[in-house]
């Protein structure tokens, strides 16, 4: 039942061949939450795959739309960079003061940001404000700032993050090469980023109500972890509050004891009967622990890993068959031929192979991604 819950938290017990459009692209980021950026571009950017994988006729226009048209999804941070519904832009006002207390006792940010921080981040959003929208690539090329030379990119480069991940910047768009954009946020957002932010309680009841309505089932561990907005203490407290309120009950799953919503053994539909290929980066692998709870999938990402230690591939994607997670493939596209090529598949122990479902499913995600042709052997 905890696998069913978080299956429908996280849109995968909808029909996947409803018709996609940019309305419906919108209501599924919301049903999710947030979906994550990724720049890796193996198959196809991360946030087109987990979308992809819910809404077969999803195409990246779509969200385009929604991010620099309509303004109705907004990019910054949750655990990563993640898109996510404007209408929530206010909850991000502590995040963003949280944001700000953080870097400036960062080691890592420090460095870069140069001996000088206070006037990198004051003379970067003057320059946004007059010049924007702007680019990092403006600082690289060592453009003039009055009669001083503007500083090289690194400083630059970094300033525009620290602005945005603090909400005084906002990504206007990303262009080709999956670089961003960036203007002022009350350009870019004028009425969310004049909206009044939540109080303190306000926001850790948004943090947990949304995130439990996501999960299912869930520890105040994973709750805080959701958004990465809240402190795990606080999230402990608000579920003991929560629980006396009637608000979530306590729910006990293989001996241990977790929270749910009082609705968590309402009767839900099964999953599409199809496979489906998952970006590494899906919402429902993206907390390991919670996976191999959950699937008993064991899954690591191994872009990062040194080749001669990957257990499997680059970019390794699991296989969900329904409500199980059943095998994991290693792809790449190959878009100077238009091939989607399958290099190699594992199942998991334990599974009978099932060929055609397989190869029915890498068939759709090479539609997806505008491949015209399927290489693999199966």
């Amino acid at each position: 039942m905890a696998r069913r819950l978080f299956l429908d938290g996280q849109g995968l017990l909808e029909d996947p061949a409803r018709k996609a459009t940019p309305a419906k692209v919108r209501v599924l980021v919301e049903s999710l939450g947030f979906v994550q950026v990724d720049s890796i571009n193996m198959v196809e950017r991360a946030h087109h795959l987990t979308l992809g994988t819910r809404l077969d006729g999803y195409r990246p226009p779509m969200l385009a739309r929604l991010l620099e048209r309509d303004r109705t999804l907004f990019e910054n941070w949750t655990h990563d960079a993640s898109i996510i519904p404007t209408r929530w832009f206010p909850q991000w006002g502590p995040i963003f003061a949280q944001a700000g207390e953080r870097i400036p006792n960062n080691a890592w940010w420090r460095e870069r940001l140069g001996g000088d921080p206070a006037t990198v981040l004051k003379e970067t959003l003057e320059r946004v404000r007059a010049h924007g929208p702007i680019s990092s690539r403006s600082f690289e090329k060592g453009e003039k700032a009055g009669n001083q030379a503007w500083w090289g990119w690194k400083p630059g480069k970094a300033a525009l993050e620290h602005l945005w991940r603090t909400g005084q910047i906002s990504v206007v768009q990303r262009v080709a090469s999956f670089e961003k954009i960036y203007d002022l946020t009350e350009r870019v957002l004028p009425d969310a980023h004049a909206a009044p932010h939540p109080t303190a309680e306000e926001h850790l009841a948004w943090a947990m109500e949304t995130a439990i309505a996501r999960l299912g089932i869930a520890t105040p561990t994973e709750l805080a972890a959701f958004w990465r907005a809240v402190p795990i203490a606080a999230a402990r407290g608000w579920c003991i509050e929560a629980k006396k309120r009637g608000q979530v009950v306590e729910v006990t799953v293989e001996g241990r004891p977790y929270y749910a919503d009082p609705r968590w053994n309402r009767r839900l539909p099964e999953a599409p009967a199809r496979m489906r290929l998952l970006s590494p980066f899906d919402p429902i692998i993206r907390d390991r622990k919670r996976a191999l709870r959950l699937f008993d999938f064991d899954y690591r990402f191994e872009a990062f890993v040194p080749e001669p230690k990957r257990e499997y591939g680059y970019y390794v994607m699991p296989v969900l068959d329904g409500e199980r997670l059943i095998a994991r493939v290693d792809p790449k596209y190959h878009r100077d031929r238009g091939a989607l090529v399958i290099r190699k598949i594992w199942w998991e122990r334990g599974v009978k192979p099932r060929k055609r479902p397989l190869r029915e499913a890498i068939e759709r995600l090479a539609t997806q991604i505008g491949a015209t042709t399927v290489e693999a052997s199966i």
